[in-house]
């Protein structure tokens, strides 16, 4: 009896709830799995559908488009794709406003370049007015700046704080709460199909370490815009010609080396991965050129997802844009995964859509 009660408690944790047909004493218990449902989040959905079907097909040893568990890449966006971005803009954009327009330790000695881009966040945020061109470069620039001289370890801490405030536009969830909770449910089914899957945004890649540490991805897996580093004694000598000491840190500098965007997270894939991904999501054209990169595998069979931001009840969105953009990622061969249609929870329980307060 006690080999039998080890060997049913073997086989659930191998296989998950089991199920005992009839049969005689003599024979063998005959175990039939249950199969785990990965989606309770989700919605009966043409994009769920597609990526389960893909996902079955190139997992199937006798299946002619079979990916080994090594080249099962996956390379996911971040803000939007599954973090929240619209309350009401990225995190690292709020953060930077914060950064220098109320942090009472860097306020007042922000460089006027800073305090103009901070600025210009808090006029798109409160009244609408358009951001600059380009932008995101600016705001690249200003970042490094703003954070120069903080250690790697200072630097998580700060992020973390921030993201432990209240997320503005909502209640019952921070900043650093706000995924989209269905979407984690397809790295879980990702992973327990020998997937390795990548964060590649175009935030700040020490940024998205902190936000993403809460949900187990490893700070390996993650790619983003990132600023030069430096010993806390190199001064202004050449790692090539100067040797780290026992005790020293790790320091951000105001050098931005790249903003990791378009056709730049590609060529960041390729350094960093190595590989070319099979499978990819994301939610805006900057992540475009990262699904054609997939696309384009030569030797497996792929596909990108690209959501939008269609549920202007339960989020901060803009509907009539996201169906625009819909109809334009489908004519791209993207599959397309709708906020509304698909999810049956954005954030979870308790998390409600209220007015911005500011």
């Amino acid at each position: 009896m006690n080999k039998i009660i080890n060997w049913v408690l073997a086989a659930t944790l191998i296989y998950g709830p089991i199920v005992f047909t009839s049969c005689s004493k003599e024979d063998n218990p005959v175990v039939t799995p249950v199969a785990k449902d990965y989606f309770t989040l989700w919605n009966s959905c043409e994009s769920l559908t597609a990526l389960q079907e893909y996902v079955k097909d190139v997992t199937d040893p006798t299946s002619a488009n079979f990916i080994k568990e090594e080249d099962r890449i996956a390379t996911f966006d971040m803000d939007g794709t599954f973090v929240g971005e619209l309350y009401p803009s990225y995190f690292e954009y709020n953060l930077l406003e914060y950064r220098v327009l109320e942090d009472e330790s860097y306020k007042n000695i922000a460089p006027d370049d800073v305090k103009e881009t901070a600025q210009e966040i808090r006029d798109f945020v409160r009244t609408g007015k358009k951001l600059p061109d380009h932008f995101d470069m600016k705001h690249a620039y200003a970042a490094a700046k703003a954070y120069a001289g903080m250690t790697i370890a200072q630097f998580d801490a700060y992020v973390k704080a921030y993201a432990a405030k209240q997320a503005n536009g909502f209640t019952g969830m921070t900043y650093g709460q706000s995924f989209y909770k269905p979407m984690l449910q397809v790295f879980d089914y990702l992973k327990a199909n020998g997937f390795t899957f990548y964060v590649v945004s175009g935030s700040d890649r020490f940024i998205c370490r902190a936000l993403v540490d809460a949900i187990g991805i490893e700070p390996n897996r993650v790619i983003g815009m990132d600023v030069k580093l430096r010993s806390s004694s190199q001064g202004t000598e050449e790692g090539v010609n100067y040797t780290l000491g026992k005790e020293e840190d790790i320091i951000r500098t105001d050098e931005l080396i790249i903003k990791n965007l378009k056709t730049n997270k590609v060529l960041q894939i390729t350094q960093e991965i190595g590989k070319v991904p099979v499978l990819s999501f994301g939610n805006s054209g900057g992540d475009s050129a990262m699904h054609n990169f997939c696309l384009s595998n030569p030797n497996y069979k792929t596909a990108a997802f690209m959501l939008i931001a269609d549920d202007d009840a339960r989020d901060h969105a803009n509907r009539e844009k996201a169906l625009k953009l819909g109809e334009q990622w489908r004519k791209a061969g993207y599959h397309v995964i709708s906020m509304r249609d698909d999810f049956k929870t954005i954030y979870g329980d308790g998390v409600v859509k209220t007015d911005f307060s500011f």
